[in-house]
C-alpha cells in the first residue's frame, strides 16, 4: 500500500454537519475517504485547465434564458465557429424561459476553455460548468 500523509483539516460546524450528513446517506464509512474522494474530485476538475495542449474530453452543461435578445443565434454561431471540437448538443427545456444544454466535447484543452469562456460571457446564460474526464 502506498504511503500516506495525515493532515489536519478545520471546518465551520454548519459545513462539517452538512458534509456528515450527506457521506451518511452515501454509505461512507469514513470521513476520510470521503475528503479523499472530494479532493479527487476537485483535482481533476480544475487539473486540464494547466494542460493547454493536451486532448481532453468532458461536457459543458449550460443553462440560459431562451427569451434574452438575440442569445440563441449567438449561442449557435459560437457552437458553429468551435464545430472541430464539439461531438454532440442535447438541448431540453426545463421552463417556460429556462433550457439546459449538454454540449459533449473532445479536443485540445485550450481550445475547450475558449469554448467554455465564449460561452459562459454570453448575456442570458445562468449558469456554465466544464466538467472534462482525466483518467
Amino acid at each position: 500500500m502506498p504511503k500516506v500523509t495525515r493532515i489536519g483539516v478545520t471546518f465551520p460546524p454548519e459545513l462539517l454537519k452538512d458534509f456528515d450528513e450527506i457521506i451518511g446517506k452515501m454509505g461512507y464509512e469514513s470521513r476520510s475517504k470521503a475528503i479523499q474522494d472530494a479532493v479527487r474530485l476537485y483535482v481533476s476538475d480544475r487539473k486540464w485547465l494547466k494542460e493547454t495542449d493536451t486532448i481532453q474530453t468532458g461536457v459543458i452543461l449550460m443553462v440560459y434564458d431562451h427569451d434574452a435578445k438575440n442569445l440563441e443565434s449567438e449561442l449557435t454561431e459560437t457552437q458553429h465557429e468551435h464545430s472541430k471540437i464539439i461531438t454532440s448538443t442535447l438541448h431540453i427545456h426545463v421552463s417556460e424561459r429556462d433550457c439546459l444544454e449538454a454540449i459533449a466535447v473532445k479536443g485540445k484543452a485550450s481550445e475547450i476553455h475558449h469554448l467554455s469562456d465564449e460561452l459562459t460571457t454570453r448575456r442570458g446564460v445562468k449558469i456554465l460548468k466544464t466538467t472534462i474526464v482525466t483518467v
